[in-house]
């Protein structure tokens, strides 16, 4: 079986995008349990805690299931860039009443420890976003029995991974929510749309393409099943889901968001990453270039958002978010995966009708 007979197998094509500090082990089983295919965002995990959320996912369902990792390297910036780092964020720790942090010693989990583990693992599927993974790396995680996707922003990037021996790709479009995944290109050459983005992608790439950014309901399942992807990914659509870790700040800010409210930012990370607008990202726009790398900067400012939340006040949190999330609904994952679907049939329908394919 290759990974274009896995995604053609599912009842229902459609794949949970892993978001983390969003979505849970439980919101991926859920999705699994209701024909789709969950993953599990395991950036901010711990090797260990990669086991146990592998082990959750197949004592309950013999559904397939997918293990996400954010790449990285081991960073360590000088002890001057991040003095200078946190007195930038010093009046927004001051504006909250909580501490200026002293320099870290550690930024984020060590890559190397998150991806062996995945490895051990062995999930039926392992993807990856920011940057790629080596060939060998790719080859081990297919030994072990893993199909690998790579996320990709851009032609270019679609190729690398075709190349470097992926399984499928991940076309995230510009309109997605959370981190941007290039690595190829900067942000600028690397804004494609979802529908330019997985037609072009397909036609360069002889993989099964997986479409992410925007898609909000069955009508836009069906309209990248369309295109010919091999499965919608959905991210934001999930942010009201009961099994959702986003809390009830994050919510409540989507629920009382104007239209069209989302802004691209890197204040919060150091990555450029969508979400709904705020003080922070505006008033630390203009030094955005000059804040650390991630995860530099997003461990630095991990204390601030942790305080604004347990104060409620939204305006100092990353609330990310992908355009049309005013169209993310409440419910169980379960339930939302089945009635989108319902509708991407009836979508389907209604266009067979329109063309007279009926």
């Amino acid at each position: 079986m290759s990974l274009a007979d896995l995604l053609k197998t599912l009842p229902i094509p459609i794949v949970q995008a892993p978001m983390a500090g969003a979505s849970s082990p439980e919101m991926a089983l859920a999705v699994s349990r209701a024909g789709g295919l969950g993953s599990v965002a395991a950036a901010a995990f711990p090797p260990d805690e990669i086991g146990r959320a592998a082990a959750l996912m197949r004592s309950g369902t013999d559904a397939p299931f997918g293990i996400n990792l954010l790449v990285s390297t081991a960073t360590q910036p000088d002890a001057a860039e991040l003095d200078r780092a946190l007195e930038r964020l010093r009046p927004f720790y001051e504006a909250l009443g909580a501490p200026v942090p002293e320099r870290p010693n550690r930024f984020a989990h060590d890559f190397d420890g998150q991806f062996e583990a995945v490895v051990r693992a062995a999930p039926p599927v392992a993807s990856f976003a920011f940057d790629m993974i080596s060939g060998e790396r790719i080859a081990a995680l297919q030994a072990a029995g893993s199909y690998v996707i790579g996320t990709a922003n851009t032609v270019a990037e679609a190729r690398a991974w075709a190349e470097a021996g992926a399984d499928g790709i991940c076309a995230q479009g510009a309109e997605a929510g959370g981190h941007r995944g290039n690595f190829l290109a900067d942000l600028d050459d690397s804004l494609v749309g979802t529908m330019a983005l997985t037609a072009t992608v397909i036609a360069a790439v002889d993989l099964p393409v997986i479409a992410a950014g925007g898609i909000m309901d069955g009508k836009g399942v069906a309209a990248v099943l369309a295109l010919g992807a091999a499965a919608a990914q959905m991210g934001s659509a999930f942010l009201m889901a009961d099994e959702a870790i986003t809390g009830p700040l994050w919510q409540q800010a989507i629920a009382a968001a104007p239209d069209d409210p989302t802004r691209l930012t890197r204040a919060f990370s150091g990555r450029y990453a969508r979400g709904l607008e705020n003080r922070f990202m505006r008033e630390m726009r203009p030094f955005e270039r000059e804040v650390p790398p991630y995860p530099v900067q997003n461990r630095l400012t991990q204390p601030l958002r942790a305080a604004a939340a347990a104060a409620g006040d939204p305006e100092m949190v990353s609330l990310w978010a992908g355009q049309a999330v005013k169209l993310a609904g409440p419910g169980d994952a379960e339930t939302l995966v089945r009635r989108w679907w319902s509708e991407a049939r009836e979508a389907a329908r209604s266009l067979a009708q329109r063309t007279g394919a009926t």
